[in-house]
């Protein structure tokens, strides 16, 4: 069972949340989703909003949800479901059954937004703006060793709109 809370009451670090435990960034609607594992993002307050910000290669299979849904959502795992995000993020939701592969439960939020049973902790977002990396922008040149293939991140910035804390 999910309680709604206030995105101010966490309390956690969100360094060691999305850089260390990982998150699965979910779009799309029970007939049609795809998750997948990220390790890049974070919580901020911009344009008088709290927002969250994920980065997806246009290479991803869930790049395309999230590009066609007005809304994502976060959900982060206690430590004992990291097999889950290392499934999530080492196979693409094109070629195998995830949902099916890992036993996650989807379970949709009173806008029809999808996150997981087995999660402890849920950010429901709406989109709000969008851009692609530049290259031509990297300040630091060291950066570009982390695109071997040129394959550019898209950033999102989503408003936060409801966060979930799992109670049982």
């Amino acid at each position: 069972m999910f309680d709604e809370i206030s995105i101010n009451s966490i309390q956690e670090n969100t360094f060691s949340l999305i850089g260390k435990e990982w998150m699965l960034i979910t779009a799309g609607n029970i007939k049609s989703f795809n998750t997948m594992t990220a390790a890049w993002g974070g919580f901020g307050y911009l344009w008088n909003l709290p927002v969250t910000f994920i980065y997806i290669r246009p290479n991803r299979y869930t790049y395309k949800f999230v590009e066609n849904n007005t809304h994502y959502t976060l959900s982060f795992f206690e430590k004992k479901h990291k097999n889950i995000l290392t499934y999530c993020g080492s196979h693409s939701g094109k070629k195998v059954d995830k949902i099916k592969e890992t036993g996650l439960v989807p379970l949709e939020t009173k806008m029809g937004n999808l996150y997981f049973e087995q999660a402890r902790l849920v950010i429901e977002c709406k989109k709000i703006y969008f851009e692609d990396i530049n290259p031509k922008n990297f300040v630091d040149r060291l950066l570009d060793r982390n695109y071997p293939n040129k394959d550019y991140h898209r950033m999102y910035i989503g408003k936060v709109v409801k966060c979930y804390l799992k109670t049982s």
